[in-house]
């Protein structure tokens, strides 16, 4: 089920908000949860049945050893069941991820003969996984405890999180599920979860999905792009991504607050960075959260000198590359991160302004960090988006072509629209030779839009520093309206394939 569908903001959720707040209104707590957990798997086994018997085997699996941590009075036995649990998760996301991908490559390195299995990939899978085995790690080492089953239920499968993140931790989670007030209606959270909810929905449909068409289209004809359309077909999927994640993330936040619960922040206005550093301290900060906690300190951080910190850093990047997919190219993209990251860290150019704990040896104007950043997060995702290292290194090649075949109409035709309907048959009737020029404009105010928007302060911030108003509520309803209206035109998000 998505956030932008009819069926989830015209039944699901009314009847989720209704059960929840009429169980809790008589005071049955416990019920409630459950019943928050049974729409939950609903809405996740809505997408396909089978699904629930992935995500039910692993909640299974990982509370079962919960409970046997309660009795590991050794450190060998709790060492033992650290490994049961990270086995466990690992092995899970490794069958359904990257079977295919490591027997792939087994077979063209040794010329083997490994039958592919071609498994269907359940949704969302990496980002349930990894809550739950940051939650094992966290029981191993005694930084949580061992909760009852419904519990653990509702934190897994929290439907506003439960697909594409924030990934949450039980400490940060649970409590506000227990605590009695949040079981009351608040009108002022559910308002502000409202425009949360309707700005995050407006950024994936009247946005994301919009720049989708002339983006997949242009990533399918890579041997035919020239120069220009090559450059603007990558920074409109740049803007895309950003609205396609931020929208969920907005959405995600929104329905949080709806149930009086305070999803963590996952996405704070990333483009605005002046260093690629600062930007992956901006987005998919639960993620970055993750490596940090449970991969680069293990490994040593910065303790152990300069060499192993730029190892540490290194692998946490390449490990986040792999983990958005079984792909070399995900393995590209996420090196490329990983190096630039090192530069930054090397303190050999810092930007005015910034907060450097180590001083840099020379300045750069924030403008012109901002410049670097911005400019190579868009090179590097020729790498995320393209199908195979063949295809991104065919749209690099296209940038330095240095030619221009007028591609860009046929690319920009796909913005057919039904918003531009009106406006595509009031140019057939009075000059249908300017038609793919029509097109390219509405492409060009797209990127434009997009990038004022990108200036501005974030939901968020809109949120949090607007009070409720005339005008921000007949923004809302106008986006609102104009989304629902165009979902004839939905997709699903992005990291819903991560």
């Amino acid at each position: 089920m998505l956030f932008n569908s009819y069926i989830f903001i015209f039944l699901f959720l009314p009847l989720t908000l209704a059960g929840w707040y009429i169980l809790n209104h008589f005071k049955a707590y416990e019920p409630a949860k459950l019943f928050l957990a049974g729409m939950s798997l609903w809405f996740y086994g809505y997408f396909n049945p089978y699904y629930l018997a992935v995500i039910v085997v692993s909640i299974m699996g990982n509370y079962f050893l919960s409970y046997l941590m309660r009795f590991s009075h050794t450190k060998l036995t709790a060492r033992l069941l650290l490994a049961a649990g990270i086995s466990l998760n690992l092995g899970f996301l490794f069958y359904f991820k990257y079977y295919d991908f490591f027997f792939e490559n087994i077979n063209f390195i040794f010329h083997t003969n490994f039958n592919l299995k071609h498994i269907l990939l359940p949704l969302g899978i990496s980002f349930f996984t990894f809550q739950q085995l940051s939650f094992i790690v966290d029981r191993c080492t005694g930084k949580a405890e061992h909760y009852s089953f419904i519990n653990y239920l509702t934190f897994v499968t929290f439907f506003p999180q439960l697909i594409a993140g924030p990934i949450v931790l039980y400490k940060e989670m649970m409590p506000q599920f227990e605590d009695r007030s949040n079981r009351k209606f608040h009108s002022d959270n559910f308002a502000q979860g409202i425009v949360l909810f309707t700005l995050g929905l407006g950024k994936k449909v009247l946005l994301a999905d919009v720049l989708a068409l002339p983006v997949n289209y242009g990533f399918e004809q890579t041997a035919f792009l020239d120069t220009p359309t090559t450059l603007l077909i990558i920074l409109a999927y740049t803007f895309e991504i950003y609205f396609d994640f931020s929208g969920y993330s907005d959405m995600a936040m929104g329905l949080g607050k709806m149930f009086n619960i305070e999803l963590p922040v996952n996405f704070n206005s990333p483009y605005k960075a002046c260093s690629v550093k600062e930007l992956w301290q901006r987005w998919h900060m639960t993620l970055s959260r993750f490596f940090i906690q449970y991969v680069y300190i293990p490994l040593g951080g910065s303790r152990k000198g300069k060499g192993r910190t730029i190892f540490n850093t290194f692998m946490v990047f390449f490990l986040s590359g792999l983990w958005h997919g079984a792909n070399w190219t995900y393995v590209a993209w996420g090196t490329m991160q990983g190096l630039l990251v090192i530069w930054d860290n090397l303190g050999i150019v810092g930007v005015k302004g910034s907060n450097e704990k180590v001083p840099a040896k020379f300045h750069i104007p924030r403008w012109i960090g901002w410049l670097f950043t911005f400019g190579f997060f868009n090179l590097s995702l020729f790498f995320f988006r393209s199908d195979s290292m063949a295809n991104a290194f065919q749209m690099f090649k296209n940038i330095f072509a240095f030619k221009n075949t007028g591609y860009i109409y046929k690319v920009t035709a796909k913005l057919d629209v039904p918003e531009f309907y009106l406006f595509k048959q009031v140019i057939n009737l009075a000059a249908p030779e300017l038609l793919t020029y029509a097109y390219l404009a509405v492409f060009i105010l797209l990127l434009a839009v997009s990038g004022f928007i990108l200036t501005r302060k974030n939901a968020l911030q809109i949120v949090s520093e607007h009070p409720l108003n005339k005008k921000l509520c007949f923004l809302v309803v106008i986006v609102f309206v104009w989304s629902v209206i165009s979902f004839s035109q939905v997709s699903t998000f992005i990291y819903f394939n991560f």
